[in-house]
């Protein structure tokens, strides 16, 4: 299990540094998640920069917020981009991952996701991977290891949109196909 999770984790963060992700189709109307939080969130990173941030590690404090442990890049433009998602963008609590996860699910029939939602996606499977090691009971782990599944499957839907044949949705293996209710 450990190694299934390391391996999707590593999924997440490489399907994040694809070229052309930032290209994705835009969506009419608003990102899912409209709270604006100040200027210079609409558009995401260029996916190196992005990639250099995470790659830096982050850390998860005690209040259950996530930062980045690189104090220099924190300081930059884009790290303290990334630093408010992180506080108030990525859900920090399971209820709102699970939230956040039924919003992807409502949103798979659709087109493309916007490259504003394709990041949160990104990020909030990356915010369950720093969860699920301290989470305190083994229902909750399981909790946890679930939404991210659901999450790296939902990544894989988005990116397969166009590309996969009618009908054939892209698949993590067996064990992911038991956890997802939408089929």
């Amino acid at each position: 299990m450990a190694g299934t999770m390391q391996f999707l984790a590593w999924l997440m963060v490489a399907i994040c540094f694809l070229p052309g992700v930032t290209t994705t189709q835009h969506r009419a109307g608003q990102p899912m998640d409209s709270t604006n939080v100040g200027d210079g969130l609409q558009e995401p990173e260029a996916p190196e920069v992005m990639f250099e941030l995470l790659w830096s590690g982050l850390e998860l404090d005690i209040m259950g917020q996530l930062h980045i442990q690189d104090e220099e890049l924190a300081s930059t433009r884009p790290g303290r981009r990334l630093s408010l998602l992180l506080q108030h963008l990525v859900p920090s609590d399971l209820e709102g991952a699970e939230q956040r996860l039924q919003q992807f699910q409502d949103l798979r029939k659709g087109p493309p996701l916007s490259p504003w939602d394709f990041e949160h996606l990104l990020l909030t499977g990356l915010s369950c991977v720093y969860r699920l090691p301290v989470a305190s009971e083994a229902q909750e782990r399981g909790r946890w290891a679930q939404v991210f599944v659901l999450l790296a499957q939902e990544t894989l839907w988005d990116l397969c949109k166009g590309f996969c044949p009618q009908g054939q949705p892209p698949s993590l293996g067996p064990s992911a196909s038991t956890l997802d209710p939408f089929p």
